[in-house]
């Protein structure tokens, strides 16, 4: 491709990402979850850990020579398809197809198109994620003066300020008696208090991860993340190659349920 060519698609790359994942465009793409995506977002967020086993064990059998096999499992899509994630794939491919029309575009094999752009629109579902995770921390700093890196960890102290709020609501001698007598005697939770408000933070947290592009887009427009991760997906696509591998999005996002995991772990044995 001729240095002019390069310019042309990089231009057309830069308009796309302003005028879908910008202010604007971000606010137009996530009408689109407004709908049954509420319903599937917890699924889908459940589904993220055998997604990135699903992937892992594709890479570890083509390593080990089983190329067929590792192609075969790391193209299973695991996640239930969801609307706004049709609008994105939908805008990806119609850009390829102008690209293409215009002679700077990859000219890649259907089948080959339709598995990248699926692959990229997943690595945005965990960037929304990672979005999440983060809101979820700075909530756990800021209320608890504690790290909590996903909702494992705040519904401890959550189900604990809860239950502590309740307490001293129903005490028979009013509120500021209350407080005092459960200042030194601290309310004991039931594991099943802790249970239910981790679930309740878990469906919050999925609708959290459906509208966290409204903030994560527009920062990827401004740091050219966005820019580049197209330009990476047409760069792919120029070599024919299929979708494979695992992104470090989705590494970093189960990072954050991994260290949750073994931070409350941790807390507990202490």
């Amino acid at each position: 491709m001729t240095d002019d060519a390069v310019a042309r698609r990089r231009a057309a790359v830069s308009r796309f990402v302003r005028d879908r994942y910008g202010p604007r465009g971000t606010l137009r793409l996530h009408r689109a979850a407004l709908g049954w995506d509420l319903l599937r977002a917890p699924v889908n967020v459940m589904l993220s850990p055998v997604f990135l086993l699903t992937r892992l064990a594709g890479w570890l059998l083509s390593r080990l020579g089983a190329t067929r096999a590792g192609a075969w499992l790391s193209a299973r899509r695991v996640f239930l398809p969801s609307d706004m994630g049709r609008v994105i794939q939908a805008d990806l491919t119609r850009l390829i197809a102008d690209l293409d029309a215009q002679g700077i575009g990859p000219d890649a094999p259907p089948e080959t198109t339709r598995h990248q752009v699926a692959t990229l629109a997943e690595t945005r579902n965990a960037v929304a994620e990672i979005t999440t995770s983060l809101i979820v921390l700075v909530s756990g700093w800021l209320l608890f003066d504690r790290t909590t890196p996903g909702v494992i960890s705040l519904a401890g102290p959550l189900a604990e300020l809860r239950a502590h709020a309740t307490a001293v609501n129903d005490f028979l001698l009013g509120d500021t008696l209350g407080r005092a007598w459960y200042w030194a005697f601290p309310v004991q939770l039931s594991p099943w208090q802790v249970i239910l408000t981790g679930i309740g933070l878990a469906v919050a947290g999925s609708l959290v991860t459906t509208f966290a592009g409204l903030i994560a887009d527009p920062v990827q427009v401004a740091t050219g993340t966005h820019r580049r991760r197209i330009l990476r997906l047409l760069a792919r696509l120029d070599r024919a190659e299929a979708a494979g591998g695992i992104e470090r999005e989705h590494l970093l996002a189960r990072a954050g349920d991994l260290s949750d995991a073994l931070l409350m772990l941790w807390r507990s044995l202490r």
